[in-house]
């Protein structure tokens, strides 16, 4: 759902910050975080509004946020800004979706680690974009079966096969209009952790194709074509090309596509202390036919959870010469 709630501020060639953060927008049951933006007690929730408001970016991915209908909880965020954004847009996550299988194995169902995503309820740590450039009809890609992924790591012998989503979260193609003319297309997404898991390394292939899906969308290699104009990949890999857990080709191999920019190589956007320590895990890659100004990290907030803000500054772009 999306909401206009204002014309948009932005002129043609402002330069536009694109951000995204993995701020704990999230509770233990649903309604829960729209009733503590209600009370307006929370000190996690006021770090994070201040943490907002100082990133002043013109396009935000929050990648956990609990959804619930109507965007309530997202318009009440949204409405504790100083400077609220004009549209707001999310779709339900598969987060605590139920499948009706076990697929834990420990002869239970209904579980979070049973759900399409893993949640206690439907709806927890999904995500929201708030935007100050109105965006457009989106193409939801989180039905996808993980089987039907090409290549997919997915075992034949999955529990999950033949109702496993390959999203955890969501995979979201949202086309934005830019104040010039023309579109720049976000590919946000937010994927399982590669860990959680046993030997058979479940979450670990599950994160890996949750990656490969942009390399397949981008290569035209699903049923979805690939975006004609500028994208940025933006979201949470829950994933560092190097360090830490996981399968790293998928991200290594986006960091490296010749159709996108890394602008902060090497640089963690997490710190988790007395664990693993820095990892990079959430990205914002623009295409490389966009001009880049500047690329940054906001600073960890201590009641705001160890992950960073991660932005890019780019040139907007003119609206795309007409076909000769």
């Amino acid at each position: 759902m999306a909401l206009g709630l204002a014309p948009a501020p932005l002129a043609a060639g402002d330069p536009l910050r694109i951000a995204t953060w993995h701020a704990p927008l999230t509770r233990k049951g649903p309604g829960l975080l729209l009733r503590d933006l209600l009370r307006g007690e929370a000190p996690d929730l006021a770090a994070i509004t201040q943490g907002i408001a100082a990133l002043d970016a013109d396009v935000l991915l929050l990648t956990d946020v609990d959804y619930d209908h109507g965007l309530r909880a997202l318009t009440a965020l949204n409405d504790s800004l100083a400077r609220p954004y004009p549209h707001l847009f999310a779709l339900r996550p598969n987060t605590g979706m139920p499948t009706g299988r076990d697929l834990d194995g420990n002869g239970a169902l209904g579980e979070p680690r049973d759900a399409q995503g893993y949640g206690w309820f439907a709806g927890e740590g999904g995500m929201a974009l708030l935007s100050r450039l109105p965006p457009g009809p989106a193409r939801d890609l989180s039905g996808l079966l993980w089987e039907d992924l090409p290549g997919t790591l997915m075992t034949p012998e999955d529990p999950g096969a033949g109702v496993q989503r390959l999203s955890s979260t969501g995979h979201w193609v949202v086309p934005l209009a830019l104040p010039g003319g023309g579109t720049l297309t976000l590919l946000g997404f937010h994927a399982t952790p590669p860990v959680f898991d046993g030997p058979e390394d479940r979450n670990g292939r599950r994160n890996h194709d949750e990656l490969a899906l942009w390399l397949r969308l981008l290569e035209g290699a699903l049923e979805e074509p690939p975006p004609e104009g500028p994208v940025v990949l933006i979201g949470n890999a829950n994933l560092d090309p190097a360090r830490g857990e996981g399968r790293h080709e998928a991200i290594r191999a986006l960091l490296t596509h010749p159709r996108l920019v890394d602008p902060l190589p090497g640089q963690p956007t997490a710190l988790w202390q007395g664990g693993p320590g820095p990892l990079r895990v959430s990205y914002v890659l623009p295409d490389a036919r966009l001009s880049l100004l500047r690329a940054g990290l906001g600073p960890i907030l201590p009641d705001a959870g160890p992950h960073r803000a991660v932005w890019v500054s780019l040139r907007s772009p003119g609206p795309e010469p007409p076909d000769s």
